[in-house]
C-alpha cells in the first residue's frame, strides 16, 4: 500500500535519516521551502535536477520558489548537450513516464571508474595537487585524514567524510558556479551545492560557515566555507560527487595520496 508516504501532500523527513533506503525517490510530492533551490532538492532525493525540472515543467534556469508544489511520482527526460560548462543543459519535452515499482528504485550498481586523462604532479603539495577526469580538473577540498569512505552497502556513504578542526579552510575542489548555500537539508548541516557542468556536482556539509553566496563563481582551491560540525557530531567535512544526480566515489576523481 502507497498511501502512508503521503503526509501532509509530502514525504516525511525520515527518509532522509534511513542509511537502508537509497535514493532516486519517484513517489511523492515537496513543498519547497523558503532558500530551497532546485538543486538542493534534486540532490536530497537522489535525481538529476535537469530531469526534476523537466517532470515539473521548470526551465532553466530553473527557479522556484516557496510554497510550490513538486511532483516527485513522474519522470523527467534530459539530452546531454555534452560538457558544455558554460551552457545551459538541454532539456527535452517528451511525455513524462509512470512511477516505477518500488523494487525499481533502488540504487544502481556502481559505474565503473572513470578514465584519468591527467595525473598530479607529485611534487607539489597535496593542496596543489590536481587530476584531470571527465574533463574537469578536481583536488582535495581539504588535507585531513579520511574517517569514512565512500559505501553503497551497510552504512551508507553517499561521499566521504575528512577529519579537521573546526576553522580549517574548505576548498572548492573544482571550478564552478554555487548553486546551494544553506542548511536546509537534513543531516547535511550548513551545505554548499557547486555545478561543474551540466554533468557534475560536488557537495561540502558540516561547514562552520559559508564564504559564498548562490549564484557566485568559485575556482578550483578557493576557500568557500570554514570546516565545522553542523549536522554532526565532530568537525569534519563530508564531501560528495554526483554525476547526473547519482552519488559517485570522489576516491576515482581526487587525485591518489
Amino acid at each position: 500500500m502507497l498511501v502512508p508516504f503521503l503526509i501532509s501532500g509530502c514525504n516525511t523527513q525520515a527518509l532522509y535519516r534511513d542509511d537502508i533506503y537509497n535514493p532516486p525517490v519517484y513517489w511523492g510530492r515537496h513543498v519547497v521551502k523558503p532558500e530551497e533551490t532546485l538543486y538542493s532538492i534534486a540532490w536530497r532525493y537522489g535525481r538529476d535536477y535537469r530531469e526534476l525540472g523537466d517532470a515539473n515543467n521548470i526551465e532553466p534556469p530553473y527557479n522556484i520558489k516557496a510554497g510550490q508544489v513538486l511532483r516527485l511520482d513522474v519522470r523527467g527526460n534530459v539530452t546531454s548537450s555534452g560538457d558544455n560548462r558554460g551552457g545551459k543543459p538541454v532539456v527535452s519535452s517528451s511525455t513524462k513516464r509512470s512511477a516505477p515499482s518500488v523494487s525499481s528504485q533502488q540504487a544502481s550498481r556502481p559505474e565503473p571508474k572513470p578514465a584519468v586523462s591527467r595525473a598530479p604532479d607529485r611534487s607539489s603539495p597535496l593542496t596543489g595537487q590536481t587530476q584531470t577526469v571527465a574533463s574537469i580538473n578536481w583536488r582535495w577540498p581539504h588535507v585531513g585524514t579520511v574517517i569514512a569512505g565512500y559505501s553503497t552497502s551497510g552504512k551508507v556513504n553517499k561521499g566521504i567524510d575528512i577529519a579537521g578542526k573546526e576553522g580549517d579552510a574548505v576548498r572548492a575542489a573544482a571550478s564552478g558556479n554555487v548553486v546551494y548555500a544553506g542548511s536546509g537539508l537534513l543531516g547535511y548541516g550548513n551545505l554548499i551545492i557547486v555545478n561543474h557542468n551540466e554533468h557534475y556536482l560536488s557537495a561540502y556539509a558540516h561547514n562552520r560557515k559559508i564564504l559564498v553566496q548562490e549564484g557566485e563563481g568559485v575556482k578550483a582551491g578557493q576557500v568557500i566555507a570554514e570546516l565545522g560540525n553542523s549536522g554532526t557530531d565532530r568537525p569534519r567535512l563530508h564531501f560528495e560527487i554526483r554525476k547526473n544526480g547519482n552519488p559517485v566515489d570522489p576516491a576515482h576523481y581526487l587525485p591518489s595520496r
